[in-house]
């Protein structure tokens, strides 16, 4: 679904040098690999989305169609990161089951194209919260937009992997040691010298690891600003974006990664100044809220105690994203001015971190 291509796409802007590609390369092999090439007659204009900062996305536009292109960063990678043929057939083979996931149109891997793998999917056409929600709603219909959200994130659980063909992604019991020590890993590599350690919060996050929880399909990077809005009811989502890490997991990990961007009206001055999506806003449920309502949805019972490792290890898994970018853009891998102060925000949910792990011991 796409609409006329006169109007403005909020969010997408002038490719940035670094990012650019052979537009006619791409139009060119569209033309022959797409299912339906209709309208693919000519080279699109295209434009990047701004808001990402781990796989890059472009508009496509056509002159009768919207189309959007995803493809990996330049510069150094986390091993298992940017791998656009699984992301791909994600989002192939859930939609039949998941409604909620932009129809795939062709997957790109011959790096003789652009120098890089891509994929190409249709645009949703719809709202999507950025920094500020970008829409007038009163606090009731804040509070129903939040509550649908959650329940997108419930349904997403509650899907068979069976059913998607995606059953090949689980590696069995031990998710949550998994991804600790991972993640752990992860940081260690990417760590440049002006962040700190974080060994202590490493060292709690082995010793106080919780068994799996459960085991669903999870979407690992569970967003306001990866969830499309319906232009008629925009309290209702109607899509989901950017399935980069999905997989088969422990859900409250999913929710704890979720909510490590969860920046509520009530936190700190600092903090507040980190928010990306607009969960301050009256109507809003507080991150503890949220883990309620989901517990209540999911027939879960869930302490403040037990609770305290899905939150430092979001919080931490989130640091370990952004020390990643950290690295390319300090050894001017990238020049994205986004990334200019990334450093401090490794050093900021550090201190979150050992602040909260320091609560939980009480």
């Amino acid at each position: 679904m796409t609409d006329g291509p006169s109007r403005e796409v909020a969010g997408a802007r002038p490719v940035r040098d670094e990012d650019a590609f052979d537009t006619d390369a791409v139009a060119a092999w569209l033309r022959d690999n797409a299912g339906d090439a209709s309208g693919l007659d000519v080279s699109p204009e295209v434009r990047q989305f701004s808001g990402g900062a781990s796989n890059l996305t472009y508009l496509l536009r056509y002159p009768d169609q919207d189309l959007i292109l995803r493809r990996p960063p330049a510069g150094q990678k986390a091993r298992d990161a940017h791998d656009m043929g699984r992301e791909y057939r994600i989002q192939t083979q859930l939609a039949p089951v998941f409604a909620h996931v932009p129809t795939t149109v062709a997957m790109c891997d011959d790096l003789s194209v652009i120098g890089s793998e891509f994929y190409v999917m249709e645009r949703l056409v719809g709202h999507i919260p950025r920094r500020e929600l970008g829409l007038d709603l009163d606090p009731d219909e804040v509070r129903t937009l939040c509550t649908n959200v959650i329940d997108l994130l419930v349904d997403l659980h509650s899907v068979d992997p069976v059913a998607a063909g995606l059953d090949g992604l689980n590696r069995g019991d031990g998710y949550v040691g998994r991804q600790v020590s991972g993640w752990s890993d992860r940081y260690r590599r990417a760590r440049v010298w002006n962040v700190g350690s974080f060994e202590s919060v490493m060292r709690w996050l082995d010793e106080n690891q919780p068994p799996d929880s459960g085991s669903c399909l999870i979407h690992n990077d569970f967003r306001l600003d990866n969830v499309v809005l319906d232009p008629d009811d925009p309290t209702h989502p109607i899509g989901l974006l950017d399935w980069e890490m999905a997989t088969i997991g422990d859900p409250l990990m999913d929710l704890g990664g979720a909510l490590a961007y969860w920046v509520q009206a009530d936190d700190g001055r600092v903090f507040r100044g980190t928010r990306r999506q607009p969960t301050h806003l009256p109507g809003m449920m507080t991150r503890r809220e949220v883990v309620a309502y989901y517990c209540e949805r999911t027939g879960r019972t869930l302490s403040d105690r037990e609770w305290a490792f899905y939150e430092v290890f979001g919080l931490f898994r989130l640091a370990v994203i952004i020390a990643q970018i950290w690295y390319r853009y300090h050894r001017k891998q990238t020049t994205n001015p986004a990334f200019k102060h990334f450093g401090k925000l490794v050093i900021l949910l550090e201190f979150r971190c050992r602040r909260l792990i320091k609560q939980a011991g009480r």
